[in-house]
């Protein structure tokens, strides 16, 4: 059995010291691993949850993109239909100026229709026959329905021509209509385009502002984030600190006792090992597994 190693009592009671010390730092080392286990924890609920606002942040972007190509497509169809609706405009101006021309150039007599005038002559002539007139008054009544009568000639000579003005001008009417519903349904459309735009950005505008929320939220986890890495990254190297001491201690120990066992060997033959030398070797145990650890950095 191996000789005991005898140390100085001063060496003794810092050996005593240095194993109290190894201890109290063995526990605040456990300490230290607790509180960075914990805030590694929550750091990897943050990163989590920031995932989480990530993935739900994706729908309703995929969604503005979409719409904002909606909105594009919207917006070229406006400038497509104001064009049309202005080219509208202008062919209802020159059909109403096209009227105006025409009825210019038809002369009034042709604006009254044979059947009027036979009317109006055959109205004259019962109120001539019927009514007892100063022979002025009949006279003049007598010119006036020679004179429808002759008109009336007139108009029934140029019935085909009168027809023809008849059918041009219905005609100018009929495009004068179909030129202002042209322009009204292109009015309706560009005014329920607008509307379906509006509609639209102000969805964008609503899904931006959620999207922005999300941001804003991520951003919050992210910094809160930050600040507990900055933590663990401090406890990390408080741990450091703590095994380089332990391990100097612990070094400082064994190379007090080696020094002691070379003294020992040079002195005394060997011998078995006594309970103080067990005990001895028990501690220098408890001391390297303290060690055998190493340095733990922060995971996650």
């Amino acid at each position: 059995m191996a000789p005991r190693v005898v140390l100085s009592e001063e060496e003794e009671q810092k050996d005593r010291d240095d194993r109290d010390l190894l201890q109290e730092m063995e526990r605040k080392f456990r300490s230290l691993e607790t509180r960075r286990g914990t805030l590694v924890e929550e750091i990897r609920r943050l990163s989590s949850e920031q995932k989480s606002l990530y993935d739900r942040r994706q729908a309703p972007q995929q969604e503005v993109e979409r719409i904002y190509d909606d909105h594009g497509s919207l917006g070229k169809k406006l400038m497509e239909l104001r064009t049309a609706r202005e080219k509208a405009r202008r062919h209802l101006d020159a059909a109403v100026v096209a009227l105006r021309e025409l009825r210019l150039t038809i002369p009034p007599t042709e604006r009254v229709r044979p059947d009027q005038l036979k009317r109006e002559i055959a109205d004259l002539e019962h109120k001539q026959q019927t009514s007892a007139l100063p022979l002025e008054e009949e006279n003049a009544l007598v010119d006036r329905i020679r004179e429808r009568t002759r008109e009336l000639k007139t108009a029934e000579s140029r019935t085909a021509v009168v027809a023809k003005h008849e059918a041009e001008r219905k005609e100018a009417e009929t495009r004068i209509r179909a030129c202002r519903a042209e322009v009204d349904r292109l009015g309706a459309e560009f005014a329920q385009a607008k509307a379906d735009r509006d509609a639209m950005m102000a969805s964008i505008r609503t899904k931006l502002e959620s999207a922005g929320s999300l941001v804003a939220e991520m951003r919050a986890k992210g910094k809160a984030r930050a600040e507990l890495m900055e933590k663990a990254d401090g406890l990390s190297r408080e741990m450091a600190t703590l095994d380089q001491e332990a391990r100097r201690i612990y070094g400082e120990s064994r190379a007090r006792r080696e020094e002691a066992q070379r003294t020992l060997r040079a002195y005394t033959r060997p011998r078995g090992r006594t309970n103080d030398e067990v005990v001895s070797n028990l501690a220098d145990a408890q001391l390297q597994e303290l060690l055998k650890r190493g340095k733990i950095t922060l995971g996650g």
